[in-house]
């Protein structure tokens, strides 16, 4: 490595000598790196300690040293995670790449076993419970039993990676939610390798609030499978240096209000604010009273105020917690050695960091809130609740299509619940859910949650009946110390039993509601609602028949479970009437700031967290009891529907072979303006009679069994099959339609888009989709660049790309193209009707053209015999990116680079 700043040093730290690159060596250089955000900090020993001259230059280096906090982000830096995290539904299709790589070692006659990740991994499975059932002692055994049903060909898969796999572990089902477990147990805050390097934890993850360690000081944030993979066989992230916004934080939260309430107002600010793209960093003297956990809950919605990450530096409260969760003493003491030598740890001496731009929140002015009806950023006061509800009914009464019933995977095992017809009205609450990784991190919103319980219950008070309640606590802990408060059996009376630990209900895994109250909705066209302490609500998320959808804390969940309905008056209406007969009002059983305290005090053990997670890779009897394939070879099942060898490496040679010009290309699709990857990507539901649908079925799947595509993102045969397949997908090739259909050219035959690509792939003849701007905007899927490989697509030509899909592209070995400034396929007269030559190719990649803009020769030939000539920008934009194509993507150019060094 080439250390062109000198910074690399020694830190004794307790007898032991850690290898570091100290900042302070560049500062001198530099002076006014001294004052970067801590985020930045933690992004330039990320660069100083990866600088190899090829991904990260010295110019690198001293692009981010020399940041202007005003300047528009410009400068590409690759970033290198010290490890990568995955919930099981995008985790699942990056362990069966990983397994076809040994396959592919294999026949290449190199060594499988040296196909591991080459940074730690590690994968909880936490996405795949759902609430079948609720509101009983059984529930929790019963949604267990169904889940591990509908999934075990992927949990046999994962334990055998889990077995078969180096630097890869496995935190099995019903332990807990992916980023509390992270928060709890996972993340080290300072990492140490097997070197002896001290360095900032940082970490990629394949789910968007990765960002909840972001409260713990650990950079990380959420990304696509493909950048995950890329990440954990050791390549970098690319990534613009971002501009960082500060948010100033002082006073403390008044009695009444809670860290929900807090983060639905700071997302309501950065909402307002702008940050899409941007980091943004909380400061100031707020957050010496701020608890670890509270930060978390601030730091686990960035996605919901758009922005990157939501860090908080590491200071005597983040110390507090790594003791408080059992983390080794040895641990505690490096980080605070670490950060106060690098000048990043936080206390009242702190200077004052240079930031973008800023923002400032009195904490004292935070008061009870909820989000909804349909999105997170729109926070309503407690007291507003009834008003604001009444203003969106209208709206909401006004979509007038059908409601859907809920597709079930398996059968309903919920008692049945009598609910006489005109109970329901507008505004009835359905849904009750204690769910989400944002609230059930937090001992005072859960404990909270627990106090009001056992108030209720000593009223007299009852949840409704038409209410299915939930309570999925995000770890085991949660449950320990509600045991230990007294309060679970108060929530149970509730009917808030524990129906599972992992992402239930602000997934959409809501499980269905009771068939009377299905039935009244539907006939009745009612606005029902549906109050989760969860950090998504968009419309149609949570549940089909819920049009709103409330956020909240986990003890407004419980009063709402109580009233029954939305459009309550807190201040002038009781939540119901008490055993004595008087009517009992939420203001009296509400929880004191003393009573949390108190109880939280009491019931939370150091020795919890060291008992619960001493086995937390071992799994309870349902997962030891898995048959599991053995070996370091995965043997495929040709029979299976949910894991399947993908083809990315048949045919692969030990050295690349020529790129070749891409010529006689026909267009699949001409696509206009803002495609997402949730038009390109399979996702949702799988309808009977689409090419997957036709596909399972032929293999004996009943629709029944179909599950999501999310579940089966591990079978290329299913995925490809949804590929551009979005029902509000316009192709121009099928003008007026709507869906994955297009023409087969040139015969003109009307088609789906699968089922043309094979038609083309089996004639020889390469594809080209053609888009307009903003292509690929949306969340980084991974299968909207896998998808669109192996439908046969060469070439993608859009007017303007979304940065991580543009990526994600090349990373697969498909080319992407820009549209000259100006340029579009309407103003070039394109109709997708010619026969495309891409010219130029091959002799730019000889010389290595990445970099700076250039472009490349496009010949298109209409049926006439007309031609059309312009030129288009080669989007592959750094010289790993060169590589990468070269190679045929990220997976072939890795298993070659390992097979060289046998």
């Amino acid at each position: 490595m080439p250390n062109s700043f000198g910074t690399l040093s020694t830190l004794p730290v307790g007898g032991k000598a850690y290898s570091v690159h100290r900042l302070a060596v560049l500062e001198q250089v530099h002076p006014q790196a001294k004052k970067l955000p801590f985020s930045l900090k933690v992004l330039l020993e990320n660069l100083l300690r990866n600088e190899n001259g090829l991904s990260v230059r010295k110019a690198d280096i001293e692009a981010l040293a020399l940041w202007q906090p005003k300047a528009e982000p410009t400068t590409e830096i690759a970033y290198t995670p010290a490890h990568v995290l995955m919930q099981d539904f995008t985790g699942v299709p990056c362990v069966v790449d990983l397994a076809a790589m040994r396959d592919a070692m294999k026949a290449l006659g190199g060594d499988p076993a040296r196909i591991n990740p080459l940074v730690p991994v590690e994968l909880v499975i936490d996405h795949s419970v759902q609430v079948d059932d609720s509101g009983n002692p059984q529930a929790f055994a019963n949604n267990t039993h169904l889940e591990y049903e509908r999934n075990q060909e992927r949990y046999q898969f994962l334990r055998w990676g889990q077995n078969a796999f180096r630097n890869f572990k496995v935190v099995p089902p019903e332990t807990g939610i992916v980023h509390q477990v992270n928060l709890e147990y996972l993340a080290r805050c300072v990492f140490v390798d097997e070197h002896g390097a001290a360095y900032p934890d940082t970490l990629v993850g394949t789910d968007s609030h990765t960002t909840m360690i972001n409260g713990l000081g650990v950079l990380g944030w959420g990304v696509g499978g493909i950048e995950a993979e890329a990440a954990m066989l050791g390549q970098p992230v690319s990534m613009l240096i971002p501009q960082v916004i500060g948010f100033k934080l002082h006073g403390h939260l008044k009695e009444g209000a809670t860290a929900t309430d807090l983060v639905l107002t700071v997302t309501q600010m950065l909402r307002k604010k702008g940050v899409v793209g941007k980091f943004v960093e909380f400061y100031g003297p707020g957050l010496a009273l701020l608890p670890l956990a509270d930060r978390a809950t601030i730091a686990n919605m960035a996605p919901e105020y758009g922005a990157t990450c939501g860090i908080f530096p590491v200071d005597a409260e983040t110390l507090k917690f790594l003791r408080a969760t059992g983390r080794p003493e040895e641990l505690v003491v490096l980080a605070e050695a670490y950060y106060r030598d690098q000048g990043m740890f936080h206390d009242a001496a702190t200077p004052e960091a240079d930031y973008t731009d800023t923002l400032e929140l009195d904490l004292g002015t935070v008061e009870p809130s909820l989000a909804g009806p349909t999105r997170p950023q729109d926070r309503v006061a407690l007291k507003d609740v009834k008003k604001s509800f009444a203003e969106a009914l209208p709206k909401l009464k006004a979509v007038k299509k059908p409601i859907p019933a809920l597709p079930m995977t398996g059968p309903a095992v919920s008692d049945p619940v009598d609910v006489p017809g005109g109970v329901l009205k507008d505004g009835s609450v359905v849904i009750a859910a204690i769910t989400s990784c944002t609230n059930t991190s937090n001992p005072s919103v859960m404990m909270a949650a627990g106090v009001l319980a056992k108030k209720a219950v000593a009223r007299g008070l009852v949840s409704q009946p038409w209410v299915k309640t939930s309570l999925a606590p995000g770890s085991k802990v949660v449950t320990d110390y509600l045991t230990n408060a007294g309060v679970l059996p108060d929530l149970e009376k509730l009917r808030f039993h524990v129906v599972g630990y992992g992402c239930t209900t602000c997934i959409g895994n809501s499980g269905p509601l009771p068939d009377t109250v299905s039935e009244e909705i539907r006939v009745e066209q009612l606005v029902v609602s549906a109050v989760l302490s969860g950090n998504r609500n968009f419309e149609g998320r949570v549940h089909p028949e819920v049009r709103a959808n409330y956020l909240a804390s986990p003890p407004l969940v419980v009063a709402y479970a109580l009233a029954g309905r939305i459009d309550i008056d807190w201040d002038t209406e009781p939540v119901g009437t008490g055993s004595d007969g008087l009517p009992v009002f939420l203001r009296d059983i509400w929880p004191t700031h003393e009573e949390v305290q108190t109880a939280i005090a009491g019931a939370i053990h150091q020795d919890s967290f060291s008992r619960i997670y001493g086995s937390v890779f071992e799994g309870d009897a349902n997962w030891k009891a898995l048959s599991v394939p053995s070996g370091n070879m995965f043997q495929w099942d040709a029979a299976s529907t949910y894991i399947a060898n993908p083809p990315y490496f048949v045919g692969m040679t030990a050295t690349p072979p020529p790129v070749n010009e891409i010529t006689g290309a026909r267009v699949l699709a001409l696509l206009g303006d803002s495609i997402t990857t949730d038009h390109i990507s399979p996702a949702g539901s799988i309808k009977k009679d689409s090419p997957a649908g036709k596909y399972l079925i032929e293999r004996g799947v009943t629709p029944k069994d179909f599950n999501q595509y999310g579940a089966r993102r591990g079978h290329h045969d299913v995925m490809v099959r949804g590929t551009f397949a979005n029902v509000r997908l316009k192709n121009q090739l099928v003008p007026g339609v709507e869906g994955g259909f297009t023409r087969h050219l040139p015969d003109g035959e009307h088609t789906t888009i699968f089922e043309a690509s094979t038609a083309y792939q089996a004639a020889g003849v390469p594809l080209l989709v053609i888009g307009g701007k903003e292509y690929g905007s949306g969340s980084s899927r991974d299968w909207a660049a896998k998808g669109t490989n192996l439908l046969g697509v060469k070439a993608v030509l859009a007017e303007s790309y979304e940065r991580i899909h543009r990526s994600n592209l090349v990373g697969m070995g498909v080319l992407p193209l820009q549209f000259r400034t100006g340029e579009s396929a309407a103003s070039l007269g394109l109709t997708g009707e010619e026969i495309y030559d891409i010219k130029g190719l091959v002799d730019g990649l000889k010389v290595n053209f990445a970099g700076a803009a250039k472009e490349l020769a496009v010949h298109a030939v209409r049926a006439d015999g007309t031609r059309v000539e312009f030129y288009a920008v080669c989007r592959i934009d750094t010289p790993q990116e060169v590589l990468y194509y070269l190679h045929g993507g990220i997976l072939p150019y890795v298993l070659r680079q390992l097979l060289a060094t046998r």
